[in-house]
């Protein structure tokens, strides 16, 4: 009985180490067929009291998926790959069109209009979300969209 309670008390401690990240209204860009190249913007929240980054993504509908901000440069903008996307304690982060968002590269499929698509986030304190996310048309902002909420995170 003591080892258990001794395993749960680890247990406990060690979910309660990792931050906890909500992920609203995730969307991947449709685009036409036969384009290489999309991406995907959702809102983080860390509900936390500690600071943790995106670091990584990925899904099985493109080669790669990088993190990517917007820069202007000589009043043009420009699309720039960044190691990871910070959420600071009880801080919110908007991943939007012309700005912070996971860039979708070397799609192996069409991205079309209302499909689901797979889509992992992986966090710096070492948790993962798993989600589905909605394929949303090229020009809709995510004003009037339905969104595929109730996400659960994924510890290792």
């Amino acid at each position: 009985m003591k080892k258990l309670i001794t395993l749960v008390a680890a247990l406990t401690l060690s979910a309660s180490a990792f931050a906890e990240v909500r992920v609203d209204h995730p969307y991947a860009r449709a685009v036409p067929p036969g384009q290489p190249n999309s991406a995907a913007f959702m809102t983080l929240t860390n509900n936390s009291d500690t600071e943790v980054s995106l670091v990584s993504a990925s899904s099985s509908v493109a080669k790669v998926a990088e993190l990517h901000t917007h820069t202007q440069e000589n009043g043009v903008m420009k699309m720039r790959r960044i190691p990871e996307i910070t959420l600071q304690a009880n801080e919110q982060v908007e991943l939007k069109p012309g700005g912070l968002h996971v860039m979708l590269i070397g799609l192996k499929q069409n991205l079309a209009k209302d499909q689901t698509i797979d889509l992992t986030l992986n966090f710096s304190d070492g948790s993962s979300e798993k989600l589905d996310i909605k394929v949303m048309d090229v020009m809709s902002g995510m004003g009037n969209m339905q969104m595929h909420n109730g996400m659960k995170k994924q510890t290792p």
